[in-house]
């Protein structure tokens, strides 16, 4: 498996990089339009689910990057 990345875009969506396979809520594998990498909706406005079409920058998603301690 080569070297895999998520990135958490600010304001915008998960940029997975690598080979990171996609599976729908039925186990069928989802692939993505372009080699290398596909971006993933954080903001829920994509008419693209569950990939990003930039629906972000029109709705004014704001995402936070906050790292939390699970609670015991």
């Amino acid at each position: 498996m080569s070297d895999a990345k998520i990135t958490i875009k600010e304001n915008g969506p998960y940029r997975v990089e690598g080979d990171v396979p996609l599976f729908d809520h039925q186990g069928n594998r989802v692939q993505p339009s372009k080699p290398g990498g596909y971006s993933l909706c954080r903001c829920g406005s994509s008419a693209n689910q569950p990939f990003c079409d930039g629906a972000h920058r029109n709705v004014g998603f704001i995402g936070k990057e906050v790292e939390t301690e699970p609670s015991s």
